[in-house]
């Protein structure tokens, strides 16, 4: 009976031991984003010595950590702090070369660390005296700061603390080490920078390559068209003079291309330079007012393809009586034919770019003039062969029609850019439209070249007034924040719950940025903001950029790792609604519409 009780009684103590033990640091840690491991550079190290850790990271296929405080948002850069007990003393931490991280919606040069990665962490042995024979073994701890993200999603290394034992001895040997420590210490090799991203399987030949397909296409998008009949009867009309002028007006009009892309390029370097950021393409389309402005622009455009009004161009564009015989007005050609093109291209365009930019300064210059190069070669061929001139049609009615196809396309084009918009803005959008093509009517319409001189600018300044009246009436301009956050409250929460309100939480932080990305395409929207206030939804902003009660609750409560994450709670669902990512506005405004009322 005794022996029953004693053995229930040592159970009961070993469950308890078992249970409210802290778990000692390990020497690997692994998680569904990264594996972390330790090594040791000796098994045993002697007093006085040096010796280091190894700290092996492996990260899961489009993570990273930031590598650089000057970058990192918020400045969540990693940092690794390791501590001991006694007789090791650490220096500081080597980390490996990083890689260039270029976020596409802040536009910014990132340095970060990615796949796999090294970092040592040097340490010394003094103060310890094991006797001959023996051994002291010293428990190091590394603890782990920073924020691994992906495309989407940003959290914290919630990883514990790793773990290694160190034994000293008085005779060890230290013959065979498992590793040598780097000589340098550099953040990053200049002259040879690594990517990540989306770009990083690129090669140099085959970006280069794609940067000149890149300039070919640009020759048939849609935006180039409007100043396509200006150049086609531009170079029938260089059919009719001599071979070497020909090639001369052509080689004009190609430098004026080059001449964009080298102002591109120049612009690209000096950013970069001195101020670590990028020139990227689709970043303005994210934007509503350019949308707006390049829909409206195309409008116009088409206008003037139907003749509703005339663009008076100078006579060293339009024929050889300019200065210098037209080479002037080819190179102005050129230089507006790549302006016009290159908005409509940054599909195939940004594509070029976004590896041009991720690679050293003069590189990235390069692969920037082959995309003007690319651009520049059929106006070459077509100039410098005067079999191919010979078989252009004659100017005629064919240009007419030429250009009021272009028109229609062209208006296409806008619609397709105003269906972009958010939408609330559509309606008002395609109003102003309206009431700008009256406006375009009425400055081209209305006077004729033999209308008098006051007649006619009084007649185009009441355009210019109804067309800025319009524009004030359909286009009001949105508020920076639309949805009346209140910071998190476990307490406001859990009154709102028991009073049946919904509870929408937004989880953000300052070093996040796809956080930033969620406020503007999702939190800013109008409609969205509309429903919150109709439904009675409470909304949380809950800022986790700190050890902060919502970044506690973040974890503990609502099971998330990382944000941005956004929770909807309706009193009464046995399950919560929640959204990772950037884009889930459309979802949102889904669930936001289910929901009763406040009058209701």
């Amino acid at each position: 009976m005794r022996e029953k009780a004693a053995v229930i009684l040592w159970s009961i103590l070993i469950f308890a031991v078992n249970a409210f033990a802290v778990p000692a640091p390990d020497s690997t840690i692994t998680t569904d984003v990264v594996t972390i491991s330790v090594e040791q550079q000796y098994e045993t190290v002697r007093p006085g010595s040096e010796s280091a850790l190894a700290i092996h990271f492996e990260l899961k296929k489009d993570w990273h950590f930031y590598a650089s405080a000057k970058t990192a948002p918020g400045g969540m850069n990693l940092k690794l702090k390791p501590t001991a007990e006694e007789h090791i003393s650490f220096s500081e931490p080597i980390f490996p070369p990083s890689q260039l991280y270029f976020d596409q919606f802040s536009g910014k040069r990132l340095e970060v660390f990615s796949n796999k990665f090294t970092v040592f962490l040097p340490f010394s042995v003094s103060g310890a005296q094991p006797r001959t024979g023996e051994s002291i073994t010293v428990n190091v701890k590394v603890g782990i700061e920073g924020a691994m993200c992906s495309g989407f999603q940003c959290r914290p290394p919630d990883v514990g603390q790793l773990g290694a034992k160190v034994k000293i001895a008085s005779d060890a040997a230290m013959s065979e080490a498992k590793f040598v420590l780097p000589d340098s210490t550099e953040a990053r090799a200049e002259s040879e920078p690594a990517m990540t991203g989306q770009w990083a399987n690129y090669s140099v030949w085959f970006a280069l390559g794609l940067a000149f397909l890149a300039g070919l296409a640009i020759n048939i998008m849609p935006c180039v068209w409007p100043v396509l009949p200006l150049i086609v009867m531009r170079i029938v009309e260089q059919a009719k003079a001599g071979r070497r002028q020909s090639i001369a007006m052509g080689i004009s009009f190609c430098f004026g291309i080059l001449l964009f892309f080298a102002c591109f390029a120049g612009v690209n370097a000096v950013l970069r330079l001195f101020y670590a950021t990028v020139l990227e393409l689709s970043d303005p389309f994210r934007n509503p007012v350019f949308v707006i402005v390049l829909a409206m622009i195309l409008i116009v455009m088409a206008m003037f393809m139907f003749g509703v009004f005339a663009i008076s161009v100078p006579s060293a564009v339009t024929s050889k009586s300019g200065s210098g015989k037209g080479y002037t007005g080819a190179v102005g050609m050129g230089f507006l034919a790549a302006i016009m093109g290159t908005p409509c291209s940054f599909g195939i365009l940004g594509a070029a770019m976004g590896w041009a930019q991720s690679q050293t300064v003069w590189l990235g210059t390069l692969a920037i003039m082959v995309i003007g190069v690319g651009m520049a070669v059929p106006y070459t061929i077509l100039t410098s062969m005067p079999g191919l001139l010979k078989k252009l049609p004659r100017a005629g009615h064919w240009m007419e029609l030429f250009k009021q196809g272009i028109g229609f396309i062209l208006l296409i084009v806008a619609i397709w850019l105003i269906g972009t918009l958010a939408q609330e803005l559509r309606i008002n959008v395609l109003y102003f439209a309206l009431a700008l093509s009256f406006c375009v009517w009425m400055w081209g319409g209305w006077v004729s070249y033999s209308t008098k001189r006051a007649r006619k600018w009084l007649i185009r300044i009441i355009a210019i007034v109804l067309a800025v009246a319009a524009g004030l009436a359909f286009l009001p301009a949105p508020a920076d924040e639309v949805v009346d956050w209140q910071k998190y409250d476990t307490g406001l929460i859990d009154t709102a719950l028991e009073k049946s309100r919904p509870v929408l939480i937004e989880f953000t932080a300052d070093w996040c940025l796809s956080c930033k990305v969620v406020e503007r395409f999702v939190y800013s929207r109008q409609d969205i903001a509309a429903l919150i206030e109709e439904k009675d939804v409470l909304a949380i902003k809950a800022d986790t950029t700190g050890n902060s009660p919502a970044t506690l609750a973040k974890k503990n409560v609502y099971n998330e790792p990382g944000v941005p994450v956004s929770i909807l709670i309706v009193p009464g669902r046995e399950q919560t609604r929640k959204w990772h990512g950037k884009f889930f506005a459309d979802e949102l405004k889904e669930a936001l519409e289910k929901l009763p009322s406040k009058k209701q």
